[in-house]
């Protein structure tokens, strides 16, 4: 399977170089359709219902069941949200800026208009206070001792979600929700995936369109693109028997969360810092192959490089997270409906969602994993084969020639080949945890 795997997208980028500009251009050519126009204040209610929505879940988690899988509020945060919200959103757009549970409060608090802030967020920060927060909250998921804790993490949900509000009366609405809340930041960039852009038209387009095209990312961007890869990555390798090994844990014998904090912790960090490094010198290396078929006056730096293709790996980072919490989605998400049907845990059976058994009869028969790992496999491929043909993409765009932006991309294209295998060697290895 991952020589099979490997082989396709090799077979992508091969193809890809003979293939005719105007024909990926003709594929990412997406449709402009007009957008009815919504009645006044309709964005407000959805996000102060939203709002409702979140109170509602701190309000479970404090005072209903102590079983996450039976107390909503955990089930909303790490199936509801991390999985099939990132997913939706990478597929088929950034809702996350509609029913985010701030700007609905915030204008019924201060006018439609933003306030002025009290504090100027430097701009020479960038996104980096919400890069920051996302770090803290992709760490709290993974190094926690029990990050799925209904009593904690309600606490740590309202505690999230004043926070931000505090800091939008601070520096400014829109100012701390672009540069400084950490979800609206990732899913922003999760979205530049989808199918589907909405503003003041419905664009429509396949996969990758938003990202085969467009001006060079600025380097906070650039930086988070690799940063989502690099900590999704480490989620699937810290559970293998490779690197409990590594670390001197047992596979067999998990002594628990709270004896792997530190490993976690700089287990992190150094797939961040490699991967970045990596791709730093996949770069390099492409700007050298492709400005040597440049003319001297149009050679391209390697920030360029960096800041133009770094952006094409979200499509590997979509299809890792699918694929990885694929059985997650499969097994929590019962426990999820269910919890939808007694959502506050006094014997009630809404939509009948409360007859709901949870099961996972279909982990016991190979006639029903085999089809599912396959969807996990044909998702990392499919991924990979994505970011190759966008990456090809802008490399036309970039350079002055197709011929330098095919030599560009030999680096890249080796790099894709090299996460490949490894993508599909950890879907396949054997987990501990």
């Amino acid at each position: 399977y991952i020589t099979g795997g490997v082989l396709s997208v090799l077979a992508s980028i091969l193809i890809v170089g003979f293939v005719p500009r105007h024909w990926l251009e003709r594929l990412f050519r997406p449709l402009h359709l007009p957008i009815p126009s919504l009645p006044r204040g309709a964005a407000d209610f959805v996000s102060l219902a939203a709002t409702a929505v979140v109170l509602g879940l701190v309000l479970i988690g404090m005072t209903g069941p102590r079983d996450p899988l039976t107390n909503l509020l955990p089930l909303m945060v790490w199936v509801g949200v991390w999985i099939v919200l990132f997913n939706f959103v990478g597929v088929f757009g950034d809702i996350w800026r509609l029913i985010n549970p701030w700007t609905g409060l915030h204008r019924l608090i201060f006018g439609r208009q933003d306030s002025a802030p009290l504090l100027n967020l430097p701009q020479n920060w960038g996104v980096a206070p919400a890069i920051a927060g996302f770090c803290l909250m992709f760490g709290f998921s993974i190094v926690d001792p029990a990050p799925a804790d209904p009593d904690r993490l309600a606490q740590i949900v309202l505690f999230y979600w004043l926070f931000h509000l505090v800091a939008m009366v601070v520096f400014g609405r829109d100012t701390w929700l672009t540069r400084g809340e950490p979800l609206t930041l990732f899913f922003a960039q999760i979205a530049r995936v989808s199918i589907i852009s909405y503003d003041k038209t419905l664009r429509i387009g396949c996969l990758g369109w938003q990202l085969a095209r467009g001006d060079i990312s600025a380097w906070g961007p650039a930086i988070f693109a690799l940063i989502i890869l690099g900590l999704g990555s480490f989620d699937g390798l810290k559970e293998t028997f490779w690197w409990l090994g590594q670390i001197g844990i047992n596979p067999l014998a998990f002594p628990g969360r709270t004896a792997v904090i530190l490993p976690s912790i700089i287990g992190m960090i150094l797939s961040v810092a490699t991967l970045i490094a990596l791709f730093a010198l996949t770069m390099w290396c492409g700007q050298v192959l492709g400005n040597r078929a440049q003319d001297a006056q149009a050679k391209i730096t390697v920030s360029q490089m960096f800041r133009v293709f770094s952006p094409t790996i979200l499509p590997i980072a979509l299809a890792f997270h699918a694929s990885h919490f694929t059985v997650t989605l499969l097994v929590d998400g019962q426990y999820l409906l269910a919890a939808f049907g007694d959502p506050l845990a006094v014997g009630a059976n809404l939509f009948g969602l409360g007859d709901i058994r949870v099961t996972t009869g279909f982990l016991n028969s190979m006639d029903s994993v085999r089809p599912i790992w396959l969807t996990q496999a044909g998702i990392v491929v499919l991924g990979h084969v994505l970011a190759v043909i966008v990456a090809h993409c802008r490399a036309l765009d970039l350079f002055q020639s197709p011929r330098a932006a095919t030599l560009s991309q030999i680096p890249l294209g080796v790099f894709m080949v090299a996460y490949t295998v490894f993508g599909l060697w950890l879907l396949a290895s054997p987990r501990g945890v």
